[in-house]
């Protein structure tokens, strides 16, 4: 595993994209498995990702190299045995660096056979939390069509609330979770730098 950043929850472990990682992704999958330890599906990539979102995610890595966390994060479903193998099932994380004021841009998405069971929310949530122990980050937002009704359920499970902004593209929603909503949703700061996450839904 070549990332030093790497988010536990009940089911996932998500790694941090580095730059080595990004470019195995558009150059070399067989690479890229060996990177992240894990069999890469011949589905891949998950649904809404292509060439271009790649290329973006390779060029903030090389561009950003302390701030990987502000890119593309990969999904990994644990073993059901400590034996096993894991599993890559999706990806998510940030589209860049938190803007002026405060703001980061959530994404996620994950291979078909994995959705519907409770791991978008759960990996979600593990970013919101990684996302806010940043004092800089004051608030998460994130788009999704308008028929995206199983999308916008993980984004609500989260705390996330529709946004009166209007959304970067024609035919998208924005969601938008404050940090203090996070807060008084018992989203913990953990003054040791860690963020703290627990199960999905």
């Amino acid at each position: 595993m070549t990332s030093s950043i790497q988010l536990e929850t009940e089911r996932l472990r998500l790694v941090a994209g580095n730059e080595a990682i990004a470019r195995a992704e558009v150059e070399d999958r067989a690479e890229m498995a060996r990177l992240l330890g894990v069999a890469v599906p011949g589905t891949w990539p998950p649904p809404l990702n292509d060439d271009a979102s790649m290329r973006f995610f390779l060029r903030f890595a090389r561009e950003h190299p302390g701030d990987m966390g502000y890119g593309c994060w990969y999904w990994l479903l644990k073993p059901p045995k400590k034996t096993g193998s894991s599993l890559l099932i999706g990806n998510g994380g940030f589209k860049g660096l938190p803007s002026e004021d405060g703001t980061v841009e959530a994404g996620y998405s994950l291979l078909e056979g994995y959705q519907g069971k409770g791991y978008a929310t759960e990996g979600v949530r593990a970013l919101v939390a990684w996302a806010f122990q940043n004092s800089r980050v004051r608030r998460v937002i994130a788009e999704t069509v308008m028929d995206a009704a199983a999308s916008q359920g993980v984004l609500r499970k989260n705390g996330f609330e529709l946004s009166g902004e209007a959304a970067a593209e024609s035919g998208a929603v924005r969601f938008a979770l404050s940090r203090e909503r996070w807060v008084e949703r018992g989203g913990v700061l953990d003054s040791q730098g860690g963020a703290p996450t627990r199960g999905g839904i």
